[in-house]
Formats: C-alpha cells, sequence, structure tokens
C-alpha cells in the first residue's frame, strides 16, 4: 500500500495511505482533504485537483496528455511541477510521492 504524502494550502503536510490502482486525487479526496475540488470526479475535463508533484518522482510519472496539459493551462499556479491528481495512479513505485495541493484558481 504506496504512502501518499500531501501538503496542504497552509503547507501543513500529513502521510495517508492508499490502494494501489486509486488516484492521487480519490487518495486526497478520501483521506478529508477538502481544498482539493476534483469537480469533474476524476474524468480530466477540470483542473480544480491541481498538484505540484516533487520533482523527484518526475521520472515516475505516466506522460502528460494533451488533454491533461490543455487543462492546466488554464491554471494561474501552473508551474513545471504541476499535474492533474486524478491523471496519477498510485502505484508501489510512487511510494512516498510528496504532492502539494495547488493554489485555487
Amino acid at each position: 500500500m504506496p504512502k501518499l504524502i500531501v501538503v496542504n494550502r497552509d503547507g501543513e503536510e500529513r502521510a495517508v495511505e492508499a490502494d494501489s490502482g486509486l488516484t492521487v486525487m480519490e487518495a486526497i479526496r478520501d483521506n478529508g482533504f477538502d481544498e482539493l475540488l476534483a469537480l469533474c470526479g476524476g474524468c480530466c475535463s477540470c483542473a480544480t485537483c491541481h498538484v505540484h508533484v516533487d520533482p523527484a518522482f518526475k521520472d515516475k510519472l505516466p506522460a502528460m496528455s494533451e488533454d491533461e496539459n490543455d487543462l492546466l493551462d488554464s491554471s494561474d499556479h501552473r508551474d513545471e511541477s504541476s499535474r492533474l491528481s486524478c491523471q496519477i495512479k498510485l502505484t508501489d513505485d510512487l511510494d512516498g510521492l510528496r504532492v502539494t495541493i495547488s493554489e485555487e484558481d
């Protein structure tokens, strides 16, 4: 069961465990982080699950789709570590993944 480290908008860090196969968005939502809206429920049709991924994990993540890239372009807070958490499935290789919930647009 991979561990996910989540940093909220206040800078508070908390480790949570989630089943492999769940998305980062599901793990964050299911563990009581209310500031991650995830309005589309993980369909990659909004950018309300925007997170910043620790650069140490960049090469372990799946490639970004064109749809994800286009949605992130709508955010004023996008940077080189930006991803939509609904597009990252947790695996044992991602154990210890650290993400920071992006500021709301």
